[in-house]
């Protein structure tokens, strides 16, 4: 490659890191992205996953179905549809939380329950991690 050639080319390639990420279409603009967690009674243990939406950006094993749920919902984990199944009546508590944005609003959501069985019915494929 002559000189001529690589200066063009970094200067393309330049030009092209200086322009701005514009999604192509309104489907793919983000909806929010969130920090989901659980934790056993008393913190004895907590394990937690990003997530962007739509889509599957971050490290969420559900993320698609997990966005589906929460574009539907507004982004308020309260206003999940979950997945409704019996659970027994096991005492074994467990906090969700999610923190992040959503739409440019601030979430903060906390709420416990009285087992993961209780927290899959409640919150369906977004908690499944």
């Amino acid at each position: 490659m002559s000189v001529c050639s690589a200066a063009a080319a970094a200067a393309t390639a330049t030009a092209l890191l200086a322009l701005p990420l514009v999604p192509a279409s309104a489907d793919e603009q983000e909806e929010g992205r969130l920090l989901l967690t659980v934790s056993g009674a008393e913190h004895s243990w907590i394990r937690g996953v990003r997530l962007g939406c739509p889509g599957a950006h971050g490290k969420h094993p559900h993320g698609a179905e997990a966005c589906r749920d929460l574009i539907a919902a507004g982004g308020r984990p309260d206003a999940l549809r979950g997945d409704p199944h019996p659970c027994t009546l096991e005492e074994d508590p467990v906090i969700a939380t999610a923190q992040g944005e959503w739409h440019g609003q601030d979430i903060h959501w906390r709420k416990a329950f009285g087992n993961a069985c209780v927290l899959d019915a409640a919150t369906g494929p977004v908690f499944r991690f």
